[in-house]
């Protein structure tokens, strides 16, 4: 739990959340908020690019949407022990404060809308409830936040920032009005959760790592006393705010009606920037991003670079203007990690969260002719649910055929041959990228959009 000076430094007056409050209307469409985007768990801004773009598809100006970064965004093991690359909860709020106070500067406005996934939710709950956050913040979303732990184990991770037994979830849990609301007043709130097929919110300790072990936390895991809780059935972890259905719950949350879609209307400019990255969301600075446009059958280039880059201390690779209706190979090159060749579908709009992270070979892949990884950032892959194919395989390596708990999978050509394509496709998805040698540090990502 943070420390009274921790909290005083953050801006907490301790008794800000009892004190009256009128409840906060709609927005308007004629005046909408500014939106602060806060991802999860190791993740960055990249994964809010298709919400972004619904938003924007409905009418949300595209100036009101904001996106941020996390440094070091992986919680602590033990979140009062300091760990080199990882960030405690009192760190995430900090930089949460930080953030919405430079979007009120930017804006003008007196009011934010905060939206978050999974840790992100913890990092929002902790800054409105205890970084002064309820004077500045109208709504907020919690897309599958472990708002009672991951697990309630005692002995097993006390003190980690997942544990409904550590003093952090404890004090977030705390009632904060006569029916038991775990909710800040003054704010409010919408959580959004799956009917049973979230990873982390499950009976049983399998994704967790101990298999068997009863977790004390059920399937609502993520609901909360004093909030508007919906269920999303079927969705995964991510899914909660990544998917369409997450988008619609918000945005009828936000505004008291439906979207006009949940569709994706393309641009008829579209220009694309983001950040080449390392897992620490620091700049990969002195690598170079270079773009190439591709035969989308083949994954074989169409001529000459379209762009290319050296990578500064702001991360930045772009901007580049791209076309609609054409797929493109993001090559990056970094000191230390080697080369990774990212395959995408083509984008429909414009983007400034296209971030680049490296993908590093690892010791499996010793004897690997060539290494290609086919991920889906914004949801995981289920056996059940989904129709996929990775090079061929209906069953992709490394995918259970239960459950929606695995987001990646790794295909290592081990038998010597020539370049060739290799195709992923995801529920009518299709990316299709060239193999390049191992032996030389490059690796292959087909990284899904939806």
């Amino acid at each position: 739990m943070p420390s009274r000076r921790t909290l005083l430094a953050l801006g907490l007056a301790s008794t800000a959340m009892l004190t009256a409050c009128a409840t906060a209307p709609s927005p308007s469409s004629s005046e909408r908020p500014p939106i602060v985007f806060m991802h999860g768990n190791g993740d960055s801004a990249a994964l809010w690019q298709t919400t972004i773009w619904r938003f924007e598809s409905n009418g949300w100006p595209r100036n009101r949407l904001f996106a941020v970064d996390q440094p070091y965004p992986l919680a602590r093991d033990d979140d009062a022990v300091a760990q080199p690359g990882r960030s405690s909860t009192t760190d995430s709020a900090v930089f949460l404060k930080a953030e919405v106070d430079k979007v009120l500067k930017a804006t003008g406005a007196s009011k934010v809308v905060l939206i978050g996934n999974s840790r992100g939710g913890n990092t929002i709950r902790n800054y409105v409830q205890n970084g002064g956050g309820a004077d500045v913040v109208s709504h907020v979303v919690l897309g599958g936040n472990p708002a009672h732990g991951i697990w309630v184990v005692k002995g097993f991770r006390e003190n980690n920032e997942f544990s409904g037994l550590s003093g952090f979830m404890q004090q977030l849990n705390a009632p904060k009005g006569p029916n038991g609301e775990e909710v800040t007043p003054c704010v409010k709130w919408l959580t959004l959760r799956s009917d049973n097929n979230d990873k982390y919110a499950q009976p049983d300790g399998l994704w967790i790592g101990v298999p068997g072990q009863p977790t004390n936390i059920g399937f609502d895991g993520p609901a909360l006393k004093g909030a508007t809780n919906v269920v999303l059935p079927r969705v995964d972890h991510r899914e909660t705010s990544f998917s369409p259905a997450a988008f619609a719950a918000t945005w009828q949350f936000l505004t008291g009606e439906p979207p006009r879609s949940t569709a994706i209307a393309a641009d008829a400019n579209v220009v694309l920037d983001g950040r080449a990255i390392g897992a620490e969301n620091l700049s990969l600075n002195g690598g170079q991003v270079t773009v190439y446009a591709v035969d989308p059958a083949t994954g074989a280039r169409r001529g000459n670079a379209v762009h290319s880059k050296n990578v500064g201390t702001d991360g930045r690779w772009g901007p580049f203007s791209a076309r609609g209706d054409t797929a493109y190979e993001f090559v990056l090159s970094a000191p230390s990690y080697g080369t990774t060749h990212i395959y995408r579908s083509p984008f429909p709009r414009s983007s400034g969260v296209v971030n680049l992270r490296p993908e590093r070979l690892t010791p499996a892949d010793a004897n690997a002719q060539a290494v290609v990884v086919f991920t889906r950032p914004r949801g995981y892959f289920d056996a059940q649910r989904d129709t996929m194919r990775f090079d061929g395989q209906s069953l992709p390596a490394g995918v259970p055929p239960k459950g929606s708990g695995v987001s990646s999978s790794r295909l290592r050509v081990a038998a010597a041959e020539p370049q060739r394509a290799v195709t992923g496709e995801f529920n009518g998805e299709r990316i299709t990228g060239l193999t390049w040698p191992a032996a030389q540090q490059h690796v292959t990502v087909l990284e899904l959009t939806y």
